[in-house]
């Protein structure tokens, strides 16, 4: 699929259904491509869906009907998942900051792997999830990232290092470290350069009598938004070079977490145009106010990060195009889309005309506001 245009049931499902909100619609076939691409491109690894991405029962549904495995942030997501038959076993609980009482409930529901960067959590997991399977997530770079994660997660590998090895007192299982290279990461390099940070980790502790048994590389693979981006086999063909150059023939488990690229591209939001405007007479730019905002969805259009194909139905081959600025409908002066960037739409734009924003199947619903406003929630639909 070009950027910029439907799947083929997309296309049908818009045509034969109308929508007074943006809605949300999601091509299941295009969810399980990516998952199965990813894994051809990937073979060593294992798939654990970031279900923070899109937690639609349905995608969870698909994906673990083709072997994925799933990444957890809060204890909802993990009942969510075992409400639909994933196994406990098959669920990590991937957040570092966890309440005692999400960690005590996730026990007890049989959750057994747990993320964690500092020594108070440690504890708590030790605590509350006696014997559970836990790795250390380290901070990396995250330069070439769309949306970085730097900072907020992870340790140093030196205090890594050290609470590896005092998990063991606490009566945990240390299973290895995580990291995350930041998501829509365009710089293939980075998992590179990350392995070459943390690899001596795993050589110092074997040599203390310790095995680390799993290294989960995170997310960051890519959707095709309005720039080019490496294709997944290149990622995958530099990644297991990567894991070669730092591990050869002595490689843990690898463990991987996408999720925008397992469901961005599989997702479309037809939306309506509220108002075209102009500031003043002479001003080139209209404003464009859409009925989805940055607080109706498109979160990830704050700083302009995620920069996502636009089209305006029945005009998609209109070459005579203007330059807009793209707001949402919302009473905040935040919810301005896009102002720096040179989206250009048809100058014959008006109010009640229907857009459709392309790869939005990631972090869209997940990040609608309940009711700011007035405005619902981003409904969603899988087909």
């Amino acid at each position: 699929m070009s950027i910029g245009t439907l799947t083929t049931k997309l296309d049908a499902f818009f045509a034969q259904n109308s929508f007074d909100e943006p809605h949300l619609a999601i091509d299941l076939d295009k969810v399980a491509s990516n998952f199965k691409n990813l894994a051809s491109a990937l073979p060593e690894a294992s798939i654990y869906y970031a279900v923070k991405a899109n937690p639609e029962p349905q995608i969870l549904s698909c994906l673990k009907d083709i072997g994925s495995c799933f990444d957890a942030a809060s204890i909802t997501e993990i009942k969510l998942c075992l409400s639909l038959g994933i196994p406990a076993k098959s669920i990590s609980f991937g957040n570092t900051i966890k309440k005692q009482g999400d960690i005590s409930q996730a026990f007890t529901l049989g959750i057994r792997s747990y993320a964690f960067d500092s020594e108070e959590e440690l504890q708590k997991i030790a605590s509350l999830a006696p014997g559970s399977d836990v790795y250390c997530r380290v901070l990396v770079d995250c330069a070439g990232a769309d949306w970085p994660l730097s900072h907020k997660f992870g340790c140093s590998t030196t205090m890594a290092r050290g609470l590896l090895l005092k998990s063991i007192n606490l009566g945990l299982q240390p299973i290895g470290l995580s990291f995350h290279v930041g998501s829509q990461q365009t710089q293939i390099s980075q998992w590179d350069n990350a392995l070459e940070q943390i690899h001596d980790i795993y050589k110092d502790l074997k040599e203390q009598g310790i095995e680390l048994s799993t290294l989960n590389l995170g997310g960051g693979f890519p959707t095709a938004y309005n720039a080019h981006v490496p294709s997944i086999a290149q990622y995958g063909g530099s990644l297991s070079a990567a894991l070669e150059k730092h591990f050869g023939d002595n490689c843990p488990k690898i463990i991987i977490e996408p999720g925008r690229y397992i469901v961005g591209d599989a997702g479309v939001i037809e939306a309506e145009v509220v108002l075209v405007s102009r500031k003043n007479a002479e001003e080139e730019k209209r404003w464009v106010y859409l009925d989805i905002g940055i607080f109706s969805g498109l979160a990830e259009c704050l700083d302009e990060a995620i920069k996502y194909p636009i089209t305006v139905v029945g005009k998609e081959a209109d070459t005579n195009l203007g330059p807009v600025i793209l707001a949402g409908p919302s009473c905040d002066s935040v919810d301005v889309l896009y102002e720096k960037f040179n989206y250009q739409l048809p100058l014959d734009l008006k109010s009640g005309d229907k857009i459709r924003i392309h790869a939005t199947g990631a972090y869209t619903t997940t990040y609608s506001s309940v009711g700011f406003n007035g405005f619902p929630p981003l409904s969603c639909s899988c087909i």
